[in-house]
């Protein structure tokens, strides 16, 4: 049986969750709003999963993430300033203004960058695995995608590698039920992704996604196994996104009913979290209350950061595109 985590972790992974939570809404109110331009692909619901993974790892651990990455890059320890100004297209956000939601990364955390390539965080996050196992450190990559990105070459290319040389990578599949507007049923055969596992050669594990201990205890488990030298693992989390593929609103489309929404919210991970947390008296509702407050506040201020930070300069449209030769 493994042991329950400390109070320190508990406490932990609820403010984590909470940070995205809120960094999420705030973001997607902001979309809505006309204030942020381009689209946003929304985290909420899903925070468990980026939680439950990033309290193992440091910053010379590296994640590649998905088009949907705000909330690995918020649970990796990113800043919400640079983090909006990103968004806002601004200059000083973490790259330049340049990436904006689908390309946010900050590499001295680790972050190597969300993608707007379906399936194109795993072979990055395969090769930083062999570089870590290349200069014979302890560290470990995370790779991200969802189950509609399961089914792309690029991730089947990644998971063969990483088996075949044992290199300490982690390849974490959120299962949110959807690949863009197309149901999992519809798109795949198999019910767990993890099933696929055995045909690369590693083993495949499901957890609750809305489980942010079950994540953690997974997680915990895997991650120990890659940094022994024993290779990767396909761990498939069973979430839900709660607003649309992009946005809070969407498209409109009646893909699903209101009545799946509602069934997966009532098992919300935070909310269920925080009652446990009350139940077993690890924190009160007064610090609960105190942790929303605090994290709204900082919100506030990154917003204010970002709407008065300036646009980047035309004239470094290039910089930190190309290399220069020689350099």
């Amino acid at each position: 049986m493994a042991k329950r985590p400390s109070n320190r972790v508990l406490q932990a992974l609820h403010l984590c969750m909470v940070r995205i939570r809120c960094f999420e809404e705030a973001a997607g109110k902001m979309m809505e709003n006309g204030k942020i331009p381009g689209a946003l692909h929304l985290y909420v619901g899903q925070e468990a999963v980026a939680a439950g993974i990033m309290q193992h790892l440091s910053d010379e651990d590296q994640i590649a993430s998905t088009h949907r990455g705000h909330g690995h890059l918020v649970a990796k320890g990113g800043d919400f300033k640079p983090m909006f100004a990103e968004l806002y297209g601004r200059a000083t956000g973490y790259c330049k203004g340049k990436g904006g939601s689908m390309h946010i990364s900050n590499m001295e955390v680790g972050m190597l960058g969300a993608n707007g390539i379906v399936g194109g965080g795993p072979p990055i996050a395969m090769g930083a695995a062999f570089s870590n196992k290349f200069r014979k450190t302890k560290n470990v990559a995370i790779a991200f995608f969802g189950d509609g990105a399961s089914n792309e070459g690029s991730v089947h290319e990644a998971a063969n590698m990483a088996a075949l040389y044992k290199l300490p990578c982690i390849f974490v599949c959120e299962n949110n039920g959807y690949g863009e507007y197309t149901s999992q049923a519809n798109h795949q055969a198999v019910q767990d992704v993890a099933d696929r596992a055995a045909g690369y050669g590693m083993p495949g594990v499901v957890v609750d996604g809305m489980d942010v201990i079950a994540v953690y205890e997974a997680a915990g488990e895997a991650i120990e196994r890659a940094r022994k030298g024993d290779g990767p693992t396909l761990l498939e989390c069973k979430t839900y996104r709660y607003f649309d593929h992009v946005g809070v609103r969407g498209m409109g489309l009646s893909y699903r009913s209101d009545e799946e929404l509602e069934s997966w919210k009532k098992r919300d991970a935070i909310n269920t979290f925080e009652k446990s947390l009350v139940d077993f008296e690890i924190v009160t509702q007064k610090k609960i209350d105190a942790v929303y407050k605090k994290v709204n506040s900082e919100i506030e201020k990154a917003i204010e950061f970002a709407e008065q930070s300036p646009y980047p300069d035309p004239s470094a449209l290039l910089d930190n595109v190309y290399s220069e030769e020689g350099a």
